[in-house]
């Protein structure tokens, strides 16, 4: 299992916590994603969850290599049956990369690191999830509950790259970060203690 890390030089508390999945493995090297065909404007996708359904906005331009990434996961059915393992209220909710019995799915990609791309970590847009090697991050994604600028780079070290946000369904999010939370499968804290599944994510037409 992996395990998310924010640096060193972040703050220290409660909201700021690493963007973890599971235990640190070996990072493996980056596999450079070619961007997806340019479209007459954005791909939305909608998360079909237990707890309500939200709409993507993917940001293309700004992050080709993890929305081409992403979409393929899309495309490729990653998401379906995966839940939200780690909610922190007024932090992030992370989810799609481990199923319904805590098993994590293996994801056959990383991505090389776009957040030098100038969007932020603002509430509701939707980033990369990673472990403490820059190029981790595959199939595992989060949402800003909150304003969450320590997940940006900065001069001394890489951030959290950001890819789409939430442009419908915010409030099923606030929902979801409000779960009482603890240890559940493999993670000592930060689960949600009644499963919330992701049932599919897909691709739609502009709302």
């Amino acid at each position: 299992m992996k395990q998310l890390s924010l640096c060193v030089l972040l703050i220290v508390s409660a909201f700021v916590r690493p963007l973890l999945a599971a235990e640190p493995t070996p990072a493996a090297a980056p596999v450079k994603t070619a961007p997806a065909a340019k479209s007459a404007g954005p791909a939305y996708v909608q998360v079909v969850t237990s707890a309500g359904n939200f709409i993507i906005q993917l940001n293309e331009d700004r992050s080709p290599l993890t929305v081409a990434s992403f979409l393929k996961y899309v495309d490729d059915g990653q998401y379906t049956g995966t839940i939200f393992h780690r909610v922190i209220q007024s932090f992030i909710v992370q989810g799609g990369g481990f199923d319904v019995n805590y098993k994590e799915k293996p994801a056959d990609r990383k991505t090389p690191n776009e957040s030098g791309n100038g969007l932020t970590n603002v509430r509701g847009t939707v980033g990369l999830a990673r472990t403490s090697a820059p190029h981790d991050g595959d199939c595992q994604f989060y949402v800003n509950l909150a304003d969450n600028n320590s997940l940006d780079p900065n001069p001394a070290r890489w951030g959290y790259a950001v890819f789409g946000k939430v442009i419908g369904g915010m409030d099923v999010l606030d929902r979801i970060g409000g779960q009482a939370t603890g240890a559940k499968g493999p993670f000592k804290e930060d689960a949600p203690l009644q499963v919330i599944k992701i049932e599919r994510i897909e691709r739609i037409p502009r709302p």
